[in-house]
């Protein structure tokens, strides 16, 4: 049984890395990253709040598409093209099929949410730049420079000599790069010296990812769940409207939860996303507590077990034959 939730799950992780729409959703989310101090430059207050909001919001909504389409590609595509009678007369029970995928959706997902969260953590470091005396932070310029242009050469090297596909293999390479990247910024300050003291990394940074992962991990299952019964088009529209409405449960639902029993079955229904938001905690300059991570995982944990249940349930009496 572990071999073949393996092996599916290794299968629809490479799938998923094959997929145009993968490449795309990490190269945009990295194009804005790229740009965000610049956009956010003219606020009239503290721009690198905005710059960690608005780099946050990127990583969120590049998730939830990467495992809407991905979660499609994997499963509804699948079911419609008939290529999972081939799959399910090994024989692969039900209930496996639907947890490997789900398990090689959520992993192509946090590859792409790292190499996102690496890209803001090198924009905060390298920070807005507020005035006319400020000046770039060239350590930060090398390391990305750098990895963009080795992810580029190598990639188009495999494909040349070996025929990789070079979308794929340079989403790989490219979380590879990213992360000698970080580690060098994490030793080498600004000015070229071995300083891990100051280099710019916060904490506050890296829990706001880590949560935001959790609550991506949410809509991957939900999708999964949805695309297990319904095609791209209702898949995409159902995620998108609890998405919007899980950042705004509190004012949906919980105001009225004391009084309407629909609230409270609304409440219960809808994961409460903004569990995952940390923007309070960014303008107000608190911290996050480890405790506070552990909570959430929790409940992400808690509801994606419950979605996935939901999805072999509904999986289960579904006619692909």
């Amino acid at each position: 049984m572990i071999y073949k939730l393996t092996t599916i799950a290794r299968n629809t992780f490479v799938e998923t890395l094959r997929q145009p729409i993968y490449a795309i959703l990490i190269f945009a989310a990295l194009l804005l990253v790229i740009l965000s101090p610049s956009l956010t430059m003219y606020t009239m207050d503290d721009d690198n709040k905005l710059l960690r909001e608005l780099g946050l919001s990127t990583l969120f909504l590049t998730s939830l598409f990467i495992a809407i389409f991905s979660a499609c590609g994997a499963v509804a595509e699948e079911i419609e093209n008939k290529t999972v009678l081939t799959v399910l007369t090994k024989p692969v029970q039900r209930p496996i099929f639907i947890i490997a995928k789900f398990l090689g959706v959520g992993a192509a997902v946090a590859l792409a949410h790292y190499i996102c969260t690496v890209a803001l953590l090198m924009a905060i470091r390298h920070g807005v730049m507020e005035t006319a005396s400020d000046t770039h932070d060239w350590t930060v310029i090398a390391a990305a420079g750098g990895g963009l242009l080795g992810v580029f050469v190598l990639s188009a090297f495999f494909n040349y000599v070996y025929d990789w596909m070079f979308f794929s293999t340079a989403s790989v390479l490219m979380a590879v790069f990213a992360t000698v990247g970080i580690v060098f910024l994490a030793l080498i300050d600004r000015n070229w010296q071995f300083n891990p003291a100051e280099n710019g990394i916060h904490s506050l940074d890296i829990f706001g990812s880590v949560l935001l992962l959790f609550a991506s991990l949410i809509i991957v299952a939900m999708a999964t769940a949805l695309s297990a019964r319904f095609n791209m088009v209702v898949t995409l529209s159902a995620c998108i409207g609890v998405f919007l409405l899980g950042l705004i449960s509190d004012y949906a639902f919980g105001r009225f939860a004391d009084e309407h029993l629909w609230a409270r079955i609304g409440r219960f229904a809808v994961p409460n996303l903004q569990v995952f938001w940390i923007s309070d905690a960014i303008y107000e300059g608190s911290e996050v507590p480890l405790r506070y991570i552990g909570i959430s995982g929790a409940y992400a944990l808690c509801y994606t077990l419950g979605i996935l249940a939901l999805a072999i349930a509904l999986f289960q009496r579904r006619q692909v034959g």
